[in-house]
């Protein structure tokens, strides 16, 4: 059975095809069809329970490399673009906490990483794909209200089959990390106004369990020079929920020490400061089978965040991997991207059934107080009207779904 990477809410598809050959991508008979690429969406908005699954990992070639802009089939994978582009001097402009993503899955999620303030989504450097729809093949760029409905559309406007990226260029693998230790929510917004300044990555880890909000700041920047890849990554072999209270609480103090330790500049390759989780094959089995919902919002206010972290502390509901940090303002170039002006927070809660969907629902109202939004890759429980809320464009972009297009996700926001 084929999960997302939060292993809730359960799909039974009625059928799974694989696509090996872009000249060949038909959508079949059996509707409602949607697009999977690397499953790597922590909801619902990549299952399509009752329908048809579209595995696009065939398509996973290079099809054109010209003065730094990648034409690429949409199952390739963003590590096997920087496999390939940084020994030659270039990167992607916008990676996201993993690298198992595919280039369609982060079109369809318009995804965002640690230089929001710099660079923008992945969708802001998309500069032309192709879609098979109901009536044909189309292929729609920058400009095209079709694009603006496909970035960030959640694989709803047809099936992705390449897309033209362009990168930017790096002087190597090495990134110049600078990490600094917080007390409080006050600390890390006068830290985070001056590295947006200064710094083209941002962000920072949060003891969401601890009533300061003490934390790490995390800042960087790409140097000339090599640095060393990071060693075989280890795997979870089965199902082991090791995430409770206890366990949460014994590591936010001793990551927080170790990193307080530590704290200070290092020069580091690329991956362990982009892709931490990445080192450990399947983590999502350290929740056990009943998986995690994880919570990821943005508010515009700093009175929104302090509210949203001071409730998560109330509840008790924490991860040791909670991810704070400060959007920029570039405008996201799709009609139903997430990021926006504002703090954005990412919080993994175990599923233990209805105590931790309560514990979802009193947050999701918090964020929609706030007038905030919450982030369709990651969600498995936001209301119809919360969505509603969080997408004022909804009703532009509804007329682009396909219609023979479908997730579990979308019947679910728009009842």
């Amino acid at each position: 059975m084929t999960e997302s990477w939060g292993r809730y809410p359960a799909a039974a598809h009625a059928a799974e095809i694989p696509i090996a050959w872009r000249s060949e991508a038909r959508l079949p008979p059996q509707r409602p069809v949607l697009a999977f690429g690397q499953g790597r969406s922590y909801g619902d908005a990549c299952l399509n329970d009752g329908g048809t699954l579209l595995h696009t990992f065939g398509l996973d070639r290079f099809i054109d490399f010209q003065a730094g802009v990648l034409r690429c089939e949409a199952g390739v994978t963003l590590r096997q673009i920087l496999d390939f582009a940084v020994p030659r001097g270039w990167f992607l402009p916008v990676v996201p906490g993993t690298e198992q993503v595919s280039v369609g899955g982060a079109i369809a999620n318009d995804i965002h990483g640690k230089n929001h303030h710099r660079a923008g989504t992945f969708g802001g450097h998309v500069r032309r794909l192709e879609l098979v729809r109901s009536d044909g093949r189309v292929e729609c760029a920058p400009g095209d209200p079709l694009f603006a409905a496909t970035v960030g559309g959640l694989g709803l406007t047809g099936l992705v089959t390449w897309a033209e990226i362009a990168l930017m260029p790096v002087p190597g693998p090495a990134i110049e990390v600078e990490s600094i230790p917080f007390a409080g929510l006050d600390q890390f917004f006068t830290l985070s106004d001056e590295s947006d300044a200064r710094s083209a990555y941002t962000v920072a880890w949060l003891d969401v369990l601890s009533a300061s909000h003490r934390g790490i700041f995390f800042r960087g920047d790409a140097v000339e020079g090599g640095a060393r890849p990071p060693r075989l990554r280890a795997s979870v072999p089965f199902d082991l929920p090791l995430v409770n209270g206890f366990t949460v609480r014994a590591f936010n103090a001793a990551y927080s020490a170790a990193n307080r330790l530590a704290a200070g500049r290092k020069r580091v390759h690329y991956r362990p400061f982009f892709f931490p989780l990445d080192g450990i094959g399947r983590w999502n089995r350290l929740y056990g089978k009943r998986g995690f919902l994880q919570f990821q919002c943005v508010v515009p206010t700093r009175d929104g965040i302090r509210a949203i972290l001071d409730a998560a502390a109330r509840l008790h509901a924490g991860s040791p991997i909670t991810v704070l940090k400060k959007f920029g303002d570039l405008p996201s170039p799709g009609m139903l991207s997430f990021p926006r002006p504002g703090f954005t927070v990412a919080i993994d809660l175990a599923n233990r059934g209805e105590e931790t969907f309560a514990h979802y629902q009193r947050l999701e109202q918090l964020v929609m107080v706030a007038g905030g939004a919450l982030y369709p890759a990651k969600d498995a429980r936001m209301s119809a009207e919360s969505f509603a809320r969080s997408y004022p464009r909804v009703a532009e972009f509804t007329p682009f779904v396909d219609p023979a297009f479908s997730s579990s996700f979308w019947r679910r926001v728009s009842r």
